[in-house]
């Protein structure tokens, strides 16, 4: 069985003060921003991604949970790592301790990139025959904290990639006046996958409906695939 020090370790030994300085900044760290007090070693995310996969047969869950639980950035994103990796590789009552792992530590999983990284690949599966999908989802985007209203939105990204748009459209419906960046750029995002793997006249029926109100960073995000035309005419009925 792996030791936590030993994970901890081999972090710390691909880690550079140059990218932990790049790192802090990219996040958005300083007073008031949302990774408001974020500390980071400085390691890049494909370093990160090798040392899970080294590591995750052989650390203990309460091991990942007391890394999740890490001040450390790159800890806790090494951490989803991890859990994404268990996760996908287990049996169903495996899947179940992850889950519920996941779900009790939402707000651990507090920046962008770590819900990201974990809640299409972790939720959005782990939901798809669970009669009480809608309930939790629609539980988490109500939430106060800005992470698990992005959870609830990016745990849709895997039903969208099914080829349903029912679950995301219920979530964005919830979301689409949210004020936060960081939820009008997830927002927008789904909405864009709608209408690239989904159906494009799904998405246009909704913009025609909600475009005139939805924020313009949602809906940037929601058009970039559209001709320059086309996205001049969606941005110009933006009175928001």
């Amino acid at each position: 069985m792996a030791a936590l020090e030993h994970v901890r370790d081999a972090l710390r030994a691909v880690a550079t003060q140059e990218r932990a300085k790049a790192n802090a900044w990219f996040f958005k760290t300083g007073p008031g921003q949302y990774g408001e007090g974020d500390q980071f070693l400085g390691i890049t995310v494909p370093q990160q991604r090798a040392i899970a996969k080294k590591y995750y047969k052989t650390l203990s869950l309460n091991s990942v949970e007391q890394l999740l639980h890490s001040p450390w950035h790159e800890e806790r994103l090494t951490a989803v790592f991890m859990l994404v990796l268990i996760f996908q590789k287990g049996d169903e009552f495996k899947k179940d301790q992850i889950a519920n792992l996941y779900l009790a530590n939402t707000r651990n999983i507090n920046n962008w990139d770590l819900v990201d990284s974990s809640a299409s690949y972790i939720l959005g599966p782990f939901l798809e025959n669970n009669p009480y999908k809608m309930k939790l989802l629609t539980k988490l985007a109500r939430s106060k904290l800005i992470w698990e209203r992005r959870i609830a939105m990016l745990a849709t990204l895997y039903y969208i990639m099914q080829g349903s748009a029912s679950e995301a459209f219920a979530i964005i419906e919830i979301l689409k006046n949210d004020q936060h960046d960081l939820i009008q750029k997830a927002v927008g995002w789904m909405l864009r996958e709608i209408g690239k793997r989904v159906d494009r006249q799904l998405l246009v029926a909704f913009l025609n409906e909600n475009t005139a109100t939805m924020p313009r960073t949602s809906l940037r995000y929601a058009i970039e695939h559209f001709s320059s035309t086309e996205r001049a005419v969606f941005m110009g009925k933006v009175v928001k």
